[in-house]
């Protein structure tokens, strides 16, 4: 929390403002002509990732000022109060402590007289028991088959996070069990993911902390339906059936078996928990050595986030480039393109962890900002995002930056294709700074009545990130650097990240409306539009 004047007030903003009216008119060919080594020295690394912000509209004086407005908000004190425990998650009175998911078994956090790393690794030791049970055959479902597809139903956290994992760590999984994520309440999402399977051989895995989540519940009770007609007994649930959860009481009355409960607690946001017990189809997928891996991933990003100066420091740097583009050069958008294909679904991972933490409009005191949060997080992996895409963030009029994450080694045997792909990444980079003028389409034999529609401006900012190879705890390092960056830039904008109360509105009315789509339903008190539409979905459904 920022004492004194208001964020755009501090003095370390007003610096900011000023030397952004001094230097926006520089271009990266000129910084990078000026200042030839500048890509040797703005780099950074840690936890085994490599971070390359030299294509990035700064100088040493921006960066000077940005770490100064980190410590002006107070940045490093935030982040040793979270680490440590401390109730920062204000409106919910709770504290946040994901870290806490992937400290060492001999660590220790006290929360409220509780040693919660112990509580931790004690759930962890469950998960990988029933792990070992599952992808061993020695868990039977209740017709004496082995267990050869895994559910998993819950959404948001819930069911980005480990699909994400899932297909991100593929190359590690057991080939002999299938995996699919259900969490649309549509229901041709459960209807296409369970079509071609034999439910003898199907475990499901329910999450949801409350056991109570209307789009979960309604998926659940519709997989227990599908289960028990086709098995003939009510019985079969509790053998096919399991559950990441909080509420006994509900999970009991469900027919889970409550010894098959697993478990988190209130201090896992739902978009921080991929690692805690909502990662169980993870931990199944990959084994419990390799889902340890990634939780060393995490931890180590974590320690450097905790430890490094800000000037070396990968989670603060990215932080504070958001905030630089969002704040002073007006961007609306960020992009995030992975050249890597088992990374399809972390741009969609991203967009929650981004846009639900810092979507807000009020600081931590009530008051309306007055000045723009969040930006909008999107993307797709490279290369298909070449052919899609890029021609607006080269040509059009909008400013985008991007982040682009690649790996130095395949997973796949087809290192050519590596080769190209990796080409590709390095060459967008190279693209989206320095462009091409007109001179050099001249220059080039390009015919004269072209060079206005093939000129490319530059001057488009992106971060590179780079690592060995995508492997578990590469998957958590990078996790945990976009967790941290998201704090970083909640911290500046003294907002509370870890609450989700625009979420909650739409579930509220929605409740509301779901009894007046019935024949039978109470008197339509909404606006019209909504009054007329409800009106003409029950026209379609022979519904008066």
């Amino acid at each position: 929390m920022i004492d004194g004047p208001r964020l755009p007030q501090t003095q370390a903003w007003q610096a900011l403002k000023t030397h952004y009216e001094e230097s926006r008119a520089k271009t990266l060919r000129q910084l990078f002509g000026e200042d030839p080594t500048r890509g040797e020295r703005f780099c950074a690394e840690g936890a085994d990732l490599f971070l390359d912000y030299s294509k990035n509209l700064i100088t040493q004086k921006t960066l000077s000022l940005l770490f100064g407005l980190a410590r002006e908000c107070g940045l490093e004190a935030r982040r040793d109060a979270m680490f440590r425990g401390d109730k920062i998650n204000i409106t919910e009175n709770r504290a946040v402590l994901h870290t806490a998911l992937r400290a060492p078994r001999q660590a220790s956090i006290r929360v409220e007289g509780t040693d919660i790393v112990a509580e931790v690794h004690a759930v962890l030791g469950r998960m990988a028991d029933f792990a070992d049970r599952v992808r061993s055959g020695r868990w039977l479902g209740c017709t004496g088959k082995r267990i050869k597809h895994v559910i998993n139903i819950g959404i948001g956290g819930s069911y980005l996070g480990p699909e994400m994992a899932y297909l991100a760590l593929r190359p590690f999984s057991q080939r002999t069990l299938g995996f699919r994520f259900v969490s649309n309440v549509d229901g041709t999402d459960f209807s296409e993911a369970t079509r071609d399977l034999d439910p003898a051989e199907t475990l499901f895995i329910i999450s949801s902390k409350t056991f109570t989540t209307l789009e979960t519940m309604t998926n659940a009770l519709t997989a227990r339906q599908w289960l028990v007609e086709a098995l003939g007994q009510k019985e079969a649930v509790a053998a096919h059936f399991v559950a990441v959860s909080t509420n006994e009481a509900k999970v009991r009355e469900f027919g889970i078996d409550t010894a098959n409960m697993f478990g988190f607690w209130d201090w896992v946001g739902g978009r921080y928990s991929m690692d805690s017990a909502i990662g169980l189809s993870t931990m199944l997928a990959v084994g419990p050595q390799n889902f340890e891996d990634m939780l060393a991933g995490f931890h180590a990003m974590d320690q450097h986030f905790l430890t490094a100066p800000l000037e070396s420091n990968l989670p603060a740097i990215m932080g504070l480039l958001t905030v630089w583009y969002n704040n002073f050069f007006d961007v609306q958008t960020i992009g995030l393109m992975p050249y890597a294909s088992y990374l399809k679904r972390f741009p969609a991972y991203m967009q929650q962890l981004q846009m639900e933490s810092n979507g807000k409009h009020v600081d931590l005191e009530g008051r309306m900002v007055g000045y723009e949060t969040g930006p909008i997080i999107w993307g797709e992996p490279g290369t298909d995002a070449q052919h899609s895409f890029y021609q607006l963030i080269h040509q059009g009029t909008k400013l985008i930056p991007c982040d682009l994450i690649g790996f130095c080694r395949p997973l796949s045997p087809l290192e050519r294709h590596h080769d190209l792909l990796m080409a590709n990444m390095f060459a967008q980079a190279e693209a989206l700074a320095f462009g091409k003028t007109a001179e050099e389409l001249n220059a080039e034999g390009s015919p004269a009545s072209q060079t206005p529609f093939r000129v490319c401006q530059g001057n488009r900012p992106t971060n590179v990130i780079l690592a060995e190879s995508l492997t578990p705890r590469t998957l958590g390092a990078l996790v945990a650097l976009y967790e941290h960056n998201v704090f970083t830039q909640g911290v500046l904008w003294n907002i509370d990240s870890f609450d989700q109360w625009g979420v909650e509105l739409g579930k509220v009315l929605a409740g509301k409306i779901i009894p007046q789509l019935c024949s039978t339903a109470p008197r339509l008190d909404h606006d019209s539009s909504t009054n007329g539409l409800i009106r003409r979905y029950r026209k379609y459904n022979d519904r008066p």
